[in-house]
């Protein structure tokens, strides 16, 4: 017999909550009760597909890969540090850009918060193609201080890893790679494009990213659909 067949039904978890809200209506509870159940599986599922994500069989790294850093340049296998897992965000600030993407922003303006946390476990590394002057300038106005930025400056990672689309554009990548053995192979990265969008969303992997649409989501207004990010905003 299997863990997930020990489990009890969502539904059962559901009706066992004992959280009860002033002003709350009978009508109210039925149905929180059950998106509980459901808000249940989903937390199941998410545990389900990381378990399968943990299983993936990695594959070799192909070529080699030098990027530019505070401390000048360094190879894919030195931004390991003594970590054996490294995770790659590509940051769409391209040199054609004079401002960044305001959705990698968004996100790496969070995970500045959480770099220091990440680095316990995993070495971090975020990655973009415009000259490491012009990372840390933005940087700098965006007042980050912990994230490990690095120019890709002759692009052939970000091309290789699928950071630059047939037509020249940029996209975000969220990349994995271990080293086990001295060995480095890559492990996972997002997959969800344009081609498995659903209806009416945005292409996204889940579980999303960026704690912003986590929070939104919770929500009646929910994302919104034109709505997004600033790259600035008024001094308090």
């Amino acid at each position: 017999m299997t863990v997930e067949t020990m489990l009890a039904p969502p539904e059962v978890l559901a009706a066992r909550a004992k959280s009860r809200w002033p002003g709350e209506s009978a009508e109210y509870r039925a149905a929180r009760t059950a998106l509980l159940a459901e808000e249940i599986a989903l937390r199941r599922q998410i545990e389900r597909v990381a378990e399968r994500r943990r299983a993936l069989p990695p594959g070799p790294v192909v070529g080699d890969y030098w990027f530019e850093g505070v401390e000048g340049p360094v190879t894919l296998a030195e931004l390991f540090g003594d970590k054996e897992t490294l995770v790659v965000y590509t940051w769409m600030f391209g040199p054609e850009r004079e401002r960044p993407c305001p959705m990698c922003t968004s996100l790496l303006s969070a995970w500045e918060g959480e770099a220091r946390d990440i680095q316990q476990r995993v070495a971090l590394a975020v990655t973009a193609r415009s000259p490491l002057d012009k990372l840390e300038a933005f940087a700098a106005e965006r007042g980050w201080r912990d994230l490990p930025l690095y120019s890709d400056p002759s692009g052939d990672f970000s091309r290789d890893y699928n950071a630059i689309v047939p037509d020249a554009g940029e996209i975000p990548q969220l990349l994995v790679f271990t080293r086990r053995g001295g060995t480095i192979r890559f492990f996972w990265a997002g997959e969800m494009d344009d081609t498995s969008a659903d209806p009416g969303q945005d292409p996204r992997g889940a579980p999303d990213l960026m704690p912003l649409w986590t929070i939104l989501d919770f929500t009646p207004e929910g994302r919104g659909a034109e709505w997004y990010p600033s790259l600035t905003y008024p001094n308090a």
